[in-house]
Parts: structure tokens; sequence; C-alpha cells
């Protein structure tokens, strides 16, 4: 019921976005030129009206070229290279330059699509190869497919990294950095060829232990019943993936929204000023940010409840007790992989220490192949996008890569 409410809404205020949309163009076509009036303050309330609502569809990445490390702009064209029920793996191939280092960067499944990341793609392009798991849509997913389970997550990164091949760098942002520390060990203790040669964990909750954040203190003030009974739907029809279980992208973003309210209102407010003001380059920033921020996904069922158990309940992988298709995953064997953790200063989502514990737990590796990097005055999404993670995280990620080389 739950999810058809949702449904049910969304429809009625489609048509009310749709027309507030159409009614900004035209605001803008006919008097953007001319100096302010009651026109383009009106155009500027349409726009947020048409912002405010939620999408299922993956927005485009907006990635066709970049500007190298040599200052030479280079060609980039996106190449579906591999897929899954659940995934596609997503190359940004550029024509004209080979041999640099390949990465997997495995987008995080909570919520939202992985051009979320298109920011954190954009600067690994200048002196990588870059795979991205772009996860697909559970809610347009048929039964017949199977379910997606913690595990399947581990197998796909496992998968995927075999397919690329040797010497691939690993790198997770925030909520997968537990199951690619997990897909190292599978694979260092099964002496994998493919096992990565390094591995960047930015932001993640390997162990919750540490600094809890609000976040964190939902997760473990609710028996599991409870969110399996408050927080899982059912797809409804006409959707691909009818009768599935699943945790509802639109409960998700409403969590970490509700985290920040007031800070959400004033980008809002900003937006407007900016809008009539005519700083179009930080509107339409903001513009741009909560319009890949408001594209949601949902997620099996399954592996939401799992992940609650696993990682923020029961700290498994903290605890030594994480398993994967019935082996314990073990850090301490992973010896030939370079371990590098990235953690924000202001991050409430993951708090600090809360990455850097997978130093400790990767104690088969010698310090000289474990760096931490903690960046003074960001928050979570900082750590892996904006103006610090360009300038200051992204030197320390590709010199952690260059010495794995």
């Amino acid at each position: 019921m739950m999810y058809k409410a949702y449904q049910t809404f969304a429809n009625l205020h489609d048509p009310i976005r749709i027309f507030a949309k159409a009614s900004e163009r035209v605001s803008n076509n006919w008097f953007g030129n001319l100096s302010l009036n009651p026109l383009q303050r009106l155009s500027a309330h349409y726009e947020q009206i048409a912002l405010l609502g939620f999408t299922h569809t993956r927005p485009d990445f907006k990635i066709n070229s970049v500007i190298d490390s040599f200052g030479i702009e280079q060609a980039v064209r996106e190449e579906k290279v591999h897929s899954t029920h659940f995934c596609d793996l997503v190359r940004f191939n550029k024509p004209a330059v080979e041999g640099q280092p390949k990465i997997l960067l495995v987008a995080p499944m909570s919520g939202h699509f992985a051009t979320l990341l298109a920011g954190t793609i954009r600067t690994l392009l200048r002196d990588h190869d870059v795979y991205v798991t772009d996860w697909l849509n559970i809610r347009d997913i048929p039964l017949s497919c199977g379910e997606f389970e913690f595990d399947s997550y581990v197998k796909h990164i496992i998968h995927f990294l075999r397919f690329i091949g040797p010497q691939t760098h690993l790198m997770a942002v925030c909520q997968p950095t537990v199951a690619c520390l997990a897909a190292t060990a599978i694979m260092s203790e099964d002496k994998s060829p493919d096992v990565p040669a390094s591995l960047t964990l930015m932001a993640g909750p390997v162990d919750v232990s540490q600094n809890p954040t609000k976040v964190n203190e939902l997760a473990s003030s609710k028996p599991i019943s409870w969110f399996e009974e408050k927080l899982i739907g059912e797809i409804p029809k006409p959707f691909g993936g009818a009768g599935r279980k699943v945790y509802p992208g639109f409960l998700q973003l409403m969590a970490f929204m509700s985290m920040n309210p007031d800070r959400h209102a004033e980008s809002f407010r900003k937006l407007y000023e900016y809008r009539i003001s005519g700083e179009t380059e930080k509107a339409d920033a903001i513009h741009e940010f909560y319009e890949e921020y408001f594209a949601i996904m949902d997620l099996s069922a399954q592996f939401y409840l799992q992940t609650i158990q696993k990682v923020f309940m029961d700290r498994d992988l903290a605890l030594g007790r994480l398993t994967y298709q019935g082996r314990l995953v073990n850090p301490r064997l992973i010896k030939k992989t370079f371990l590098l953790t990235v953690e924000g200063e202001r991050d409430d989502i993951c708090g600090i220490g809360q990455t850097l514990a997978a130093q400790d737990l990767c104690s088969g590796l010698p310090g000289y192949m474990k760096s931490h990097h903690l960046q003074a005055g960001v928050g979570h999404y900082g750590v892996f996008n904006g103006k610090r993670w360009d300038t200051q995280i992204y030197p320390v990620v590709r010199n952690h890569i260059q010495s794995a080389l």
C-alpha cells in the first residue's frame, strides 16, 4: 500500500511539474534578456516547482570529453562493455589514449544512480581508464531474473574484476566499501591473478562503532523486524519488477534530506535568488545537483535488510564474522593490494574512524602498503565530489594508484 500511495501521489503531481517546467522555458525564452520583471520571478518559482519531484530513470553522465593532466582535451566515449540482469559495466573510453591504469569504480547502491559519481569519474579520467558499476533500478527487473542479496553485490565486484583483468585498481565510495574489502579478501585467499592492485575505500561504514552518526544510531535502535515491517514495500503494476519486495528509493532520499532539512531549504532559496540576480552559473550548479539527487532507484529488500543486519547492527566485518557464500571473509589474507582509506572531517553519514578501521583489519599488509587521508572541511559528498575532492583528495588517490604500479 505504501508504494501504491506514493505512485498515486507522483502521478497526480507530475502534470503540475511538467506544466511548471514548460512555463519556465516560455518565460525564459520571452523575457530572459530583459531587465528583471515579474515574469522572470515567476519563471524562477516555476523552476523550483518543476525540480521538486522524483524521477526513476538514470540521468546522463554528460561526460563527452575531459581535460587531462597535460591540459589536453580528450574525447570520451561511454561504452557498455558487460552486463548482468542487475548491473551494466560502463567504460569511459578515451580512444586517443592507451595504457593508463585501469580503475573499477564501484558506485553505492543506496537509492541513487551511478551518475551521482559523475564528478568523481570526470576527475579520475584525467589519468586513468575508468570503469563504473551502473546499477539498474530493481523496480524494472522481472522477478524471473532472481533475487539480489549482499552476496550478489560481492559476486558482481569479483566478476567485473575478472572481466577487466589483472592490474585493475578497485575504488569504493561509501556503502560498497564493505563489499569491496570482502571481494578483495576472497580473491586474495583464492590467489586470483585478478586481485586488485590497489584498493581505495572512501567514506564507508567498515566499522560503525567508531564515532556513530545519526544513520548508525537509527540502524541500531530498532530490531530488524521493524525495518522489514515499516520500510519494505512491493513494486506495483505496471512496472517490470511488479511483485518484488523493495526498500523504496523515495524513503531513502527523504531520510537523507531529513538529516539536513535547513540546508536543502537554503539551497532552494539560493537557487531562486541566483536565478533572478542573473548569477546563472551558480543557479545551474544547484539545479544540476538536485536534478541528479532527485533521480532515485529502489533497493532489493533482501540486499537492504542484509546490509542493515550485517554492516550496521552486527558489524560482521569488523568483528571477523562476515561470510560470502558460506566462506569466512578474512582481510588478513590480503597481501598484494595497496590500501588507501579516505574520510571527511565533517562527514555526518560515516563518522571519522569508520573507514580507517580497514587499516587494522588488513593486518597482513606491511605499513608501506597502507595509507590514510583525512580531508579537512568536507562532509560526506565532499569526499568524492567538489573542489576539495578535485584539488586535494584526488592527488592522494592518484599517487596511491601510482605506487601500486
